[in-house]
Order: C-alpha cells, then sequence, then structure tokens
C-alpha cells in the first residue's frame, strides 16, 4: 500500500510517495502559495494526478494543529491557513483518508518510528529554522498536549526583561537570525548564505564569527538542560536544514558538557544524554506525516 504524504513549509511544499514500511518512492516540491485559494488548488493539484493509486494522505503544516479535528490553525508564517479544515476538505472532495500533524511534531515521529529515537521511552525532537519547533517523546509516544502544542519551543521566553518578540526562544534561537548575524560579520551579499557561513566556521579563522557560533551553540545547549529538566529525556535529536552541518551537532554538544561542568554539583545530578542530529534530515516530516496517518489509522480500526 503506498501514501501522499505532504509537508507544507513556508517556502515550499515537500510531497511524495511512501510505501506502508516506510521507504520514500518518490518525492518533489513546488513553491508554496502565499494566499488560502491558490494553497487549496496547489493542495488539490498535488492529490489529483495519484488518488487512485494511494490509500491515505499525511500532512504536515506549521502552527498549531488538532491531529484528532484536522484543522490548522494559526500556520506559523502561512497565517493564511487559520482555522483551516484541511482534513475534511481533502476526505470529502477525494475520499480518501487524511490525517494533520504539526511539522515538529512530525519530525519526532519520523525518528521515532525508524530514527535516531527508536527505542527511546523519554526524548525531544529540536526543529531550527525560522523559530523553534519540536515534538516531544513521552513513555514512547508523541506527547500532543492540552491544546496541541507540546514542543512549541518558540514560545519559551529566554530573556527575563521580555522587551519584545526577540526574548522569546523562537527569535534568539533562530537558525534563520543566526545565519543572518553570521552574514553580516563576512559581509556576504546574501544575508540567507548558509553554505558560506559554514564555509567560513569550519575554517576557523574569523574570531567574531566563532564567537557567534558557540554562543549560539551555547544558547541550544541551555535550551536542551531546560527540556532536560522538565521532562528527564535521555535523547534529543535535532533537526532542520541547519543540522546537516557536523560541526554544529559537534558544537552544541561540547557547549553542553561545558554548561554542565559550569553548574557545578547541579550539572553532576543530571544524567547524560545523547545529543543527535535527526537521521532523516529533509525527509522526516513527510515520513512523520505517513506515521501520524498509520498511527490513527490503527488506533481507529481499534475502536470498531
Amino acid at each position: 500500500m503506498d501514501y501522499l504524504t505532504i509537508d507544507v513549509g513556508g517556502t515550499y511544499i515537500k510531497y511524495g510517495i511512501i510505501d506502508h514500511s516506510g521507504n520514500l518512492l518518490r518525492a518533489d516540491k513546488v513553491p508554496t502559495p502565499q494566499n488560502l485559494d491558490d494553497f487549496l488548488v496547489q493542495i488539490y493539484d498535488l492529490v489529483e494526478p495519484v488518488k487512485s493509486e494511494i490509500q491515505g494522505i499525511g500532512v504536515s503544516l506549521p502552527g498549531k494543529v488538532d491531529s484528532d479535528e484536522g484543522v490548522v490553525y494559526y500556520g506559523g508564517s502561512l497565517q493564511f491557513l487559520h482555522e483551516l479544515p484541511l482534513k475534511a476538505k481533502l476526505e470529502e472532495r477525494f475520499g480518501i483518508t487524511c490525517e494533520l500533524v504539526n511539522d515538529g511534531k512530525a519530525a519526532a515521529l519520523a525518528e521515532l518510528w525508524q530514527g535516531n529515537l527508536k527505542g527511546v521511552t523519554n526524548g525531544a525532537a529540536l526543529i531550527l529554522g525560522t523559530g523553534v519547533g519540536g515534538g516531544l517523546i513521552l513513555d514512547g509516544k508523541l506527547y500532543q498536549g492540552s491544546h496541541f502544542q507540546a514542543g512549541e519551543l518558540s514560545f519559551i521566553i529566554s530573556n527575563r526583561t521580555l522587551s519584545n518578540h526577540e526574548d522569546m526562544t523562537g527569535y534568539s534561537h533562530s537558525a534563520v537570525e543566526f545565519v543572518k548575524a553570521a552574514s553580516r560579520i563576512l559581509d556576504l551579499e546574501d544575508e540567507n548564505d548558509g553554505i558560506s557561513v559554514f564555509a567560513a566556521i569550519n575554517e576557523g579563522s574569523n574570531e567574531e564569527l566563532i564567537t557567534l557560533f558557540d554562543s549560539y551553540c551555547e544558547k541550544l545547549a541551555n535550551l536542551i538542560i531546560t527540556l532536560q529538566a522538565v521532562v528527564d529525556i535521555s535523547t534529543v535529536v535535532i533537526g532542520g536544514g541547519i543540522s546537516q552541518q557536523n560541526v554544529l551537532i559537534e558544537n552544541i554538544i561540547k557547549q553542553y558538557y561545558s554548561v554542565r561542568e559550569r553548574l557545578g554539583v547541579f550539572g553532576d545530578m543530571l544524567a547524560k544524554i545523547d545529543i543527535l542530529p535527526c537521521e532523516f534530515r529533509s525527509e522526516s516530516n513527510l515520513r512523520g506525516a505517513l506515521y501520524q496517518l498509520l498511527l490513527n489509522i490503527d488506533a481507529g480500526n481499534q475502536t470498531k
């Protein structure tokens, strides 16, 4: 049995055909429309050519996603998605089972299913992008929370003065904002040129850049320790495009142990945890959207 999975991002909509075992058979992407009417037309156009060969549709989206009702709220950077009942629209139009999940939670589900959170009882996924998304795995299952917002790490206050949004984790720990700041140091024409930024980091000759990078990784280490203190996780996986840079994971681990050492006896009391990149990198949301679909289908069958 094959399934269509769709990962809605601010710039692109990725989509793919995945079989029941999690094998990605083919995948592609299209630009993300910036209004609701064009968005729905695009989603329908992705389903139409494959509707006769698929058993279900899994969709990963930004924002608060009610996976029970299949409704998107706020939509992250795609505010036009607010209150969109996408599950009902797709099921009514095509007669195919559909399930929705938040993008950060989709990444956590993919890692729980077949990646670096497989077999982990309590863990977390940190997804670094425009903000900081994520998903919590507690007692071997994705924890959605009371309002489907568990793991939305962007909302953590990172500065006690809280003068504006820049004092929230979604801004202070943003991979996009880090790359922009690094690009200014390097005087790059393109402020989003992450490839050049990490080439310079790996070269290691620009002291101001290395100081910025160390500070950024220390912030992420602090965030991991905060999560560890709250839910006693054993493993953290780091996702988002920036996670493909091995030096990022290495430095986060370095800063994590540096912070623990500075904590003294409190650091000694914390168990050491594993910090790993997401196994599936850019494919995580596609795979996680399928796993959410399979879980919901299985739950539905058990209630019959």
